[in-house]
């Protein structure tokens, strides 16, 4: 495990890493997840082996420290990573980025240019706010007095078993903070960051998602944009072929 403070309280945002060849992959998990958990089993095919690979995990969630005064915005998120990724000498990385994680990548490679060479997301929230979910918006619809004090459980109990298993971890008001600060999205907003980034950009949409709002801006702004077959929100567990060749290139 690895660690680098980013705060001045000496709070720290962890990593596993796996060990390979450059450029780095970095993975980054959505709302109340881990990194590993999601996409340690798909980093360890033999497509993706051998490259090293960064399993990071936001402020708040997983093994990283949760500061109380932490404002756990997509900005603060993504200055959190950048911070990781210099403590890990890493520049020109691959990120591979999941849902709310997605929207951090995107902060990070307009604010850090130089720590990104290429984007894999996997149904990234474009959008302020973002479409109603169990998740974000649920949370997000709590004051954070309440959410905390009475609503966490409730919403574990709404998001189901698979998606609580990590939530759980997370500590509940850099839950609501976070999920505030998705829905509140970013300067430029997520969408018009992806369209201008002149690194190569795959976005990744489950099929059973349904058809992804502004597709034909996207792929006219030069965003390759997949729909995986026999997959919804977690792409990376539903068909982990189709994301394995993706990120590969293989596709």
């Amino acid at each position: 495990m690895k660690q680098a403070v980013f705060d001045s309280e000496g709070s720290c945002i962890r990593w596993t890493e796996a060990p390979g060849e450059q450029p780095a992959r970095v993975y980054l998990h959505g709302l109340g997840s881990m990194s590993a958990v999601y996409h340690a089993h798909v980093a360890a095919r033999p497509e993706l082996a051998g490259i090293r690979s960064l399993f990071v995990d936001l402020p708040g969630h997983g093994i990283s420290d949760r500061p109380a005064h932490f404002g756990y915005t997509l900005r603060e998120h993504a200055d959190a990573v950048a911070v990781a990724l210099d403590e890990a000498a890493v520049t020109g990385a691959e990120l591979i980025a999941h849902s709310m994680g997605g929207s951090v990548a995107l902060v990070l490679a307009h604010r850090r240019p130089d720590l990104v060479s290429r984007l894999v997301l996997t149904e990234a929230n474009l959008d302020a706010p973002p479409q109603p979910t169990a998740g974000s918006s649920g949370i997000a619809a709590y004051g954070e007095d309440e959410f905390v004090g009475k609503e966490h459980a409730h919403v574990l109990e709404a998001v189901g078993p698979l998606w609580a298993a990590t939530m759980r971890l997370a500590d509940p008001r850099a839950l609501h903070r976070s999920a505030v600060g998705l829905r509140q999205g970013s300067e430029p907003v997520m969408r018009t960051i992806l369209e201008g980034l002149p690194v190569e950009r795959i976005y990744l949409q489950g099929e059973h998602s349904g058809e992804l709002a502004g597709r034909e801006s996207l792929e006219a702004a030069g965003v390759r944009v997949v729909t995986v077959p026999e997959a919804g929100h977690n792409v990376m567990l539903d068909n982990p072929d189709a994301f394995v060749a993706a990120v590969a290139g293989t596709d």
